[in-house]
C-alpha cells in the first residue's frame, strides 16, 4: 500500500480503556490487511477482540429480539469512547472444538449437509429399499441414529472386573471400588450387613449370585441401618423393636454408576463413573453411528460412515472422478447429484489449499488443534462470499509450519480481495511482513503496555526504537553464540503405533535440547505430546494425561482406554522422571492464581500467620487462605466478585459488596505484613513482588524465575481464567524451575511458542537451556525456526501430513538437518542456521 487511506476509509477507535488500554485512540484502514503486534500481555487481544470485535457484537445484538441474544455467547460491552466507520465483524479465535464431540470436521464445514443431500438424491439404493430422506443419514437425528447406540458407535457398560478391580478385598475394605469413598458408600455396606451379607471375607469368595445381585440388581430395596453392628447384631435389634438410625436405600453398582454417570451435574463425578466402564463396537451398526438401512445406501461403493472417514484429499479426488462419470448425464438425478459433487470439490479445493487435505471428514472437532480449527472456519469463511464484513482473526499462523504459512496468506488475501478488512493479531515474523497496516501496542505487558507505539504503513516502525517487534522484523539474523551440545547418550524407543506413527523407531539424544519438526499434520505432536510421554510414563511407572482421541465423545465415557504403543529399548538410562509441560490452564476456576500454583501463596501465608497480630487473634495460615471458610468472606466466598442476572442479557460480573474484591473478612485485612495487608499482596504485579520480598529468599527466588520467564506484569491473584495458553506454560516452566530436583529429568513441551512474542520465545529460550545446562534433556514439537536452530538436535517428521508423514525424514544437527534435501523444514531452517543465506522458502 503505497499511501495512507483517507479518514472515510478508516475504522476510528476513541478512548479504548479495556482492561490495560491507556484511553488508547487509534484509526485502522478498512479493507486492508491491518496486522496488530506487540509482546503477549501488552493489550493487542483487548484492542482487537475486547474492544474492536465486542463492540460490533453488541451493536449487532441490539438489532436482535432480546429473546434471541439468550442464543449468543455474549462478550462484555466494551469500555470504549466511540468507535465509527465499524463494519459488521466475524471472529475467528483461537479455541479448541465445541463442546459437541458429535460435531465433526464435515459438520463445521457443512461437507457433511452436502454429502447426506447426495447420498439421498444420488446414491446407489438396494432393489427392496426406498429412497431416504437426508436426515436419514445422520447419526444425530433419529432417523438416521442406529437404534442401539443412538448414533454414538459405541456400546457402554460395567463388568465384574471393573466394578470390583481386586477381588480379594472385602466389602468393608472397599472392594466394590465404583461405590462412593463418603457416606453413601457406607450406607451400600451398612445395608448389606442388615440383608446378611458377609462383608468381612473376600469378595471371591462370596456366592456369585450374592455378588451379582450387589453389582447388577435393579432393585432398590430400602432396610434399617444400624451403623457399626453386625449382622446378629441388627437382627437382634430389629426382634427388639430398637428404632434404627435411620432406612437406607440401597443400589447395585451398575446402576450407581449409571445414574451417576447420565445424571450428576459434577464433571468430576461422571468421570470417576465412566472410569468404571468399558465399550465396544456396537453390534448393530459396528460403530458406524446409523441405522442400517443408511448403511445399505452406496456412492463410488461405499456406504457414508465409510466415506466420510476417508481424508479430504482423498474425498477430493474420488469426487473429481465422479464429476467426469456425471458430467454426460441428462436425468434429473445425475444434474442433481453433478451439482452437489461440484460444490464439494469446491469447499474441499479451499480446505486443501489451507493444508487440510489430511483431515478426515468424520473427525470430531474437539481433537483439531486451535490452528486447525481455525483454518477450517476460515475456509468456511472464504466460500461464504460475505463482503464489507471485517474479519477479526486470532494468531492464525498458530501451530502452522512456515511452509503452511503461505498458503494461509494466500486464503487472507482472498478475503480481503473479495472486499473485507481484515484485522489479525499475529507474532510471526512472515505474517506481519504481508500487512499493509501495522499496529503496534507496547511497549511491555500489563501496566506497563497498553499504548500505541505505532499505527501506519509497516516501513514506518522501522524509526520506532519503544518497539520490541522492530528488530524482528528489520534487524538481521545473528549467528548462533553458542556451540551445539553434544549429546550424553540416547534413548532408544521401537514400535511407536499411534495416530499416523506406524511401527516408528526413535532414537532420541539425552542431555541436549532437542526440536521436533514438519508440516503441519506430519505427527510431532503425536509423537512428542503423545507417545513419547505415554510411553516414557508407563516405563518410569508414572501417571499421565493423554488428550482424547478421536472416537471420545462427550456424552459417554471413553472407549477402552487406548493408548499410544511402542518400547523403551536397552532401559530408561539415566533418566529418573518425565516432566510434561503444556499449555493447557493452570486451573480453570478464579480461585487458582499464579500465586497459588507455584506454591509460593503457602509459604507468604505462612509469614502473615507469624506476625504478632496473627499471633495475637490465634490466626493461623489457614485464616488467609481465600479457599477456606475461616478468613474469606462469606458472601463472594474468597473469589471477590459476585454473578449479576440480567433478564435477556448476559450475566455481568460484579466486585462483591461485601469485600468490594478483596476476598477477605475485614479482621483478616487488619493483619499487615511489612504494611501490607493480604489482599494487598495478591494485588502486586509479580515484578513488584520481587522487590517486597527480596528479604525472602524463598519468595525472592521463586518470583525472579517467573520474571525472568517475561511474566513480571502478571498479579500474584491473577485469575488462571484471564491467562492465555502460553502464559499458564510459563508459569509450568517457573514453577518446575524453582524446584531442586536430584537427577536427569526428560521434559517435553508441545509446541511451547504458540501464542509468544519472538521477544517472549527468546526468554522462554533461556529457561529452557538453563534446564539443559542443568544436565537434563528438552524435548519440544515445533514451528519456530528460530527456536529448532538455537536447539542441539533437530528430528523432522514428514515428509507430509496425515499418511504422507510419519516418518523421520532428517535427523541431526540443524547443520545437518539444514542440509538435507528431503526436508520441507530445510529450506526455512537455513536462514537461521546460516545468517545471510536467501535460501528460505
Amino acid at each position: 500500500m503505497s499511501q495512507t487511506p483517507s479518514p472515510h476509509e478508516m475504522i476510528r477507535v476513541r478512548g479504548a480503556r479495556e482492561h490495560n488500554l491507556e484511553n488508547v485512540d487509534v484509526d485502522l484502514p478498512r479493507d486492508k490487511l491491518v496486522v496488530v503486534t506487540g509482546v503477549s500481555g501488552s493489550g493487542k487481544s483487548s484492542l482487537a477482540f475486547g474492544t474492536i470485535y465486542a463492540e460490533a457484537q453488541r451493536r449487532y445484538l441490539e438489532s436482535v429480539s432480546p429473546y434471541a441474544r439468550r442464543l449468543f455467547d455474549q462478550m462484555p460491552v466494551p469500555v470504549v469512547a466511540s468507535i465509527d466507520g465499524l463494519p459488521p465483524a466475524v471472529a475467528l479465535q483461537q479455541q479448541r472444538g465445541g463442546s459437541s464431540s458429535r460435531s465433526s470436521v464435515g459438520s463445521l464445514t457443512t461437507l457433511s449437509n452436502l454429502l447426506r443431500m447426495l447420498y439421498s438424491r444420488a446414491g446407489t439404493y438396494p432393489p427392496d429399499l426406498s429412497r431416504l430422506e437426508a436426515e436419514s443419514f445422520s447419526p444425530n437425528t433419529p432417523m438416521g441414529a442406529c437404534p442401539k447406540c443412538h448414533g454414538l458407535g459405541r456400546i457402554y457398560d460395567v463388568t465384574e472386573k471393573t466394578l470390583v478391580p481386586d477381588d480379594s478385598l472385602s466389602i468393608r475394605d472397599r472392594a466394590v471400588a465404583a461405590w462412593p469413598t463418603a457416606w453413601q458408600g457406607q450406607n451400600f455396606r451398612d445395608i448389606l450387613i442388615t440383608r446378611g451379607v458377609d462383608v468381612d471375607c473376600p469378595w471371591r469368595d462370596l456366592p456369585k449370585k450374592t455378588r451379582d445381585w450387589i453389582l447388577f440388581t435393579e432393585e432398590t430395596p430400602t432396610e434399617p441401618v444400624y451403623p457399626g453392628g453386625t449382622h446378629a447384631q441388627v437382627v437382634d435389634a430389629i426382634k427388639r423393636g430398637i428404632p434404627a438410625d435411620y432406612n437406607g436405600t440401597f443400589s447395585g453398582a451398575r446402576r450407581y454408576v449409571l445414574h451417576t454417570f447420565t445424571q450428576s451435574q459434577s464433571e468430576k463425578m461422571r468421570k470417576r463413573a465412566a472410569s468404571f466402564m468399558v465399550s465396544a463396537p456396537c453390534p448393530v451398526c459396528h460403530g458406524q453411528r446409523l441405522n442400517p438401512d443408511a448403511l445399505r445406501v452406496t456412492f463410488d461403493g461405499l456406504n457414508i460412515a465409510d466415506f466420510s472417514s476417508r481424508t479430504l484429499e482423498d474425498i477430493a479426488a474420488s469426487l473429481r472422478t465422479s464429476a467426469q462419470t456425471l458430467a454426460n448425464g441428462k436425468d434429473a438425478t445425475a444434474v442433481a447429484a453433478r451439482g452437489m459433487v461440484e460444490a464439494m470439490i469446491e469447499r474441499i479445493d479451499v480446505l486443501l489449499d489451507l493444508g487440510l487435505g489430511y483431515l478426515q471428514l468424520d473427525r470430531g472437532v474437539q481433537t483439531l488443534s486451535p490452528g486447525e480449527y481455525q483454518r477450517l472456519r476460515l475456509g468456511t469463511q472464504i466460500r461464504s462470499n460475505l463482503f464489507g464484513v471485517v474479519y477479526v482473526l486470532d494468531e492464525p499462523s498458530s501451530g502452522l509450519h512456515p511452509a503452511d504459512t503461505q498458503a494461509l496468506l494466500r486464503a487472507l488475501d482472498g478475503l480481503r480481495d473479495a472486499g473485507n478488512s481484515l484485522i489479525v493479531v499475529e507474532h510471526n515474523p512472515d505474517v506481519i511482513r504481508r500487512a499493509e497496516w501495522l499496529v503496534d501496542v507496547g511497549p511491555d505487558a500489563g501496566e506497563r503496555g497498553g499504548r500505541i507505539l505505532y499505527s501506519g504503513l509497516p516501513d514506518g516502525l522501522r524509526d520506532v526504537k519503544e518497539s520490541r517487534t522492530r528488530p524482528y522484523l528489520f534487524g538481521t539474523v545473528q549467528p548462533r553464540t553458542t556451540p551445539v551440545r553434544k549429546p550424553t547418550g540416547t534413548l532408544e524407543l521401537t514400535d511407536i503405533c499411534w495416530n499416523n506413527l506406524d511401527h516408528l523407531a526413535l532414537t532420541l539424544p539425552l542431555g541436549v535440547l532437542v526440536s521436533v519438526t514438519g508440516v503441519s499434520g506430519s505427527g510431532k505432536s503425536s509423537l512428542v505430546g503423545q507417545a513419547l510421554v505415554s510411553i516414557m510414563a508407563r516405563t518410569l511407572g508414572q501417571k499421565v494425561d493423554i488428550e482424547p482421541d478421536d472416537d471420545s465423545t462427550d456424552d459417554a465415557p471413553p472407549p477402552e482406554h487406548r493408548e499410544p504403543k511402542g518400547n523403551v529399548s536397552g532401559g530408561t538410562g539415566p533418566i529418573k522422571r518425565m516432566v510434561m509441560i503444556d499449555q493447557k490452564p493452570i486451573g480453570r476456576t478464579p480461585r487458582s492464581n499464579p500465586a497459588t500454583y507455584t506454591g509460593l501463596f503457602d509459604t507468604i501465608r505462612r509469614l502473615f500467620a507469624e506476625t504478632p497480630e496473627a499471633k495475637k487473634r490465634r490466626f493461623d495460615a489457614g485464616w488467609f487462605s481465600f479457599n477456606v471458610a475461616k478468613g474469606r468472606c462469606p458472601r463472594c466466598e474468597g473469589v471477590g466478585t459476585v454473578d449479576v442476572e440480567l433478564l435477556f442479557l448476559p450475566t455481568v460480573q460484579t466486585p462483591c459488596p461485601v469485600c468490594h474484591g478483596s476476598r477477605y473478612k475485614p479482621e483478616v485485612l487488619e493483619v499487615l505484613w511489612n504494611g501490607h495487608s493480604i489482599a494487598d499482596v495478591l494485588g502486586l504485579s509479580i515484578d513488584d513482588a520481587c522487590d517486597v520480598f527480596a528479604d525472602v529468599p524463598v519468595l525472592a527466588r521463586g518470583f525472579d524465575t517467573l520474571r525472568r520467564g517475561g511474566l513480571g506484569y502478571l498479579r500474584l491473584g491473577q485469575p488462571a481464567t484471564e491467562l492465555s495458553g502460553g502464559e499458564a506454560q510459563r508459569i509450568k516452566l517457573a514453577t518446575e524451575l524453582q524446584k531442586q530436583r536430584n537427577g536427569h529429568i526428560l521434559y517435553v513441551l508441545d509446541e511451547p511458542t504458540t501464542g509468544l512474542h519472538p521477544a517472549d520465545v527468546d526468554r522462554l529460550m533461556l529457561q529452557l537451556q538453563a534446564l539443559v545446562d542443568q544436565g537434563n534433556t528438552v524435548v519440544l514439537a515445533e514451528h519456530d525456526m528460530r527456536v529448532a536452530a538455537a536447539s542441539d538436535w533437530i528430528i523432522d517428521l514428514g515428509p507430509g501430513a496425515g499418511r504422507k508423514g510419519g516418518r523421520i525424514v532428517a535427523s541431526g544437527t540443524p547443520e545437518d538437518v539444514a542440509a538435507s534435501e528431503h526436508s520441507v523444514t530445510a529450506p526455512f531452517l537455513r536462514r537461521y542456521v546460516y545468517p545471510g543465506s536467501q535460501d528460505a522458502g
